[in-house]
């Protein structure tokens, strides 16, 4: 008797940009017939996505201006999506809520976790000095002071609800288990990381160190931390990309520190190309950004802690640095040798993020349940 195919449902917490939104991508590019239920979805996704999205009243004024304050009202949706007529249901959660999606009776959730929501788990002290909501921060530390009793204990129940969690790095399938009590499995998030050959790459014969770093910038990437130790050491480093943190970062910044602002996709292999140090001082749940590095060729200096740990292997794909200090990372970078790296072993390591890995292991759970 041939096995029937199963009827698929994704959830996910919200879909307006950032890497969670690319491996839901993923999974409808797998399960196209998959309708996909959020609280909030921009239009450009809502097209990028091919009109599957359903969403609900959380979409629309003036719950879509007051997101941020929402996590119980999102907890009560999700809760209540009526997803019977599926045999499968699997979440895309971090910060949000899909989690509380419930599978019907026979029925299997897999949830994919990027985290537990950091906010009232791993990092709620950081939340609470700092919630990141301006002039509505003190209205967010009260916010967070009241309901994070209850936050907790919904979402460990909800947790328990679920027949099989995926954790995105070895640290997050660490915490699942510390916040959860849950075992996981390991599957990471894709990432493109098509070989680009690149002629004029210094990597194996500069001795001169010639550093960059891209992503948004933001607080907790510690970019400040890259730019006072180039300052010191008069390395010259490139800085990719824009955010809140712009202005202040180009104040510190020394002469041998330049920002090129947005660089499109096609121009990044040329700008890759005149580096030879790709550095990475955030803690991150992964980290996209230095894995795309190793895939242009880079060596990679990173934060010895968080998702860095899956893919920067000291001696082989890159070194770490102990602690997110300028001295720390000043150190490490006196001593790095970008001759010691071999190219094709760090290609090599990127492709084994690649999104044909992740939809081969997604595949394998979906087919055994």
């Amino acid at each position: 008797m041939t096995k029937s195919t199963p009827r698929i449902a994704i959830v996910c917490d919200w879909l307006y940009g950032g890497g969670a939104e690319k491996v839901v991508e993923q999974l409808h590019r797998m399960y196209p017939d998959a309708p996909i239920y959020t609280s909030y979805c921009s239009d450009e996704w809502r097209t990028r996505l091919d009109g599957k999205v359903v969403t609900g009243y959380l979409q629309h004024w003036p719950f879509a201006q007051a997101r941020k304050f929402l996590p119980l009202l999102r907890q009560w949706w999700f809760r209540r999506l009526d997803l019977s007529a599926y045999d499968i249901v699997i979440s895309c959660t971090g910060n949000g809520e899909a989690k509380f999606a419930r599978a019907p009776a026979g029925g299997k959730h897999i949830c994919y976790c990027f985290t537990p929501p950091h906010f009232y788990w791993r990092k709620y002290n950081e939340y609470l000095h700092e919630p990141g909501m301006g002039t509505l921060n003190p209205i967010a530390r009260l916010g967070l002071k009241l309901l994070v009793k209850p936050l907790r204990q919904r979402d460990y129940q909800a947790a328990q609800d679920i027949d099989e969690f995926v954790g995105i790095s070895k640290h997050i399938q660490s915490d699942i288990k510390k916040f959860y009590g849950r075992d996981s499995v390991l599957i990471h998030p894709p990432v493109e990381v098509s070989e680009v050959k690149l002629e004029t790459r210094p990597v194996g014969s500069a001795k001169e160190l010639r550093a960059v770093y891209w992503g948004r910038h933001v607080p907790y990437k510690r970019i400040d931390l890259i730019i006072a130790a180039c300052n010191e050491l008069q390395i010259p480093l490139t800085i990719v990309g824009k955010g809140p943190e712009t202005s202040r970062l180009k104040h510190i910044a020394g002469p041998t520190v330049s920002f090129t602002g947005f660089v499109p996709d096609e121009k990044m292999p040329e700008l890759a190309s005149k580096a030879n140090l790709f550095i990475f001082p955030s803690e991150e749940d992964f980290g996209i950004a230095p894995v795309e590095a190793l895939a242009f060729g880079l060596p990679v200096l990173a934060y010895g802690r968080g998702g860095a740990l899956d893919y920067v292997i000291p001696g082989k794909t890159g070194e770490l640095f102990d602690k997110q200090s300028i001295n720390s990372l000043a150190t490490a970078l006196t001593s790095f040798k970008p001759s010691k790296y071999s190219t094709k072993t760090l290609q090599n390591t990127a492709k084994s993020f690649s999104p044909q890995t992740f939809q081969k292991k997604v595949e394998g759970m979906v087919d055994k349940s």
